[in-house]
């Protein structure tokens, strides 16, 4: 029976590289000479500071067309709300977002169901896996969940026939 799995991974080292070019584009530009700005990777997120509210959303939009064109979707991020910090400073946080949660998993596959297609769904942990007597099927299945343009970034994998 053809089958697919429904994931939302990020590719890690894609992340490190657009974190790293937008370091080198922060040292480097004019506008944040003085400003301290710093930025950097962990294992929960990325993290920005800097000494102005301006220059860290400037920060931010550098990091995001940096993500932008290592081809990182801006949906596998989450968070960024800038809070004070010690010094007069302010910073930011965003979290990469692994997997797909149980309440998402629910919307989706109630979201497959209500198409009325000859599939199964079943939720495996962070993923959902797809399976159907026709290929047909399963495709019309991808194409409509990539019209729905969720919320999480979704890669489909596992295509077995």
């Amino acid at each position: 029976m053809p089958s697919f799995d429904i994931v939302s991974q990020v590719d890690m080292q894609e992340v490190r590289n657009a974190v790293d070019q937008a370091a080198r584009e922060i040292v480097n530009r004019y506008d944040f000479k003085g400003t301290d700005t710093k930025i950097s990777i962990s294992d929960e997120g990325i993290d920005l500071e800097s000494s102005a509210e301006g220059r860290l959303e400037a920060a931010v939009d550098v990091l995001k067309g940096r993500l932008v064109k290592r081809k990182v979707s801006l949906k596998a991020i989450s968070g960024g709300d800038i809070k004070p910090a010690a010094s007069g400073r302010v910073q930011t946080a965003f979290a990469l977002n692994q997997g797909i949660p149980q309440e998402a998993s629910r919307e989706l596959s109630k979201f497959i169901r209500d198409a009325k297609l000859k599939v199964q769904v079943q939720i495996q942990g962070d993923q959902l896996r797809v399976q159907g007597k026709k290929r047909d099927d399963l495709q019309a299945v991808i194409q409509m969940l990539r019209d729905l343009d969720y919320r999480l970034p979704l890669q489909y994998v596992n295509y077995r026939d």
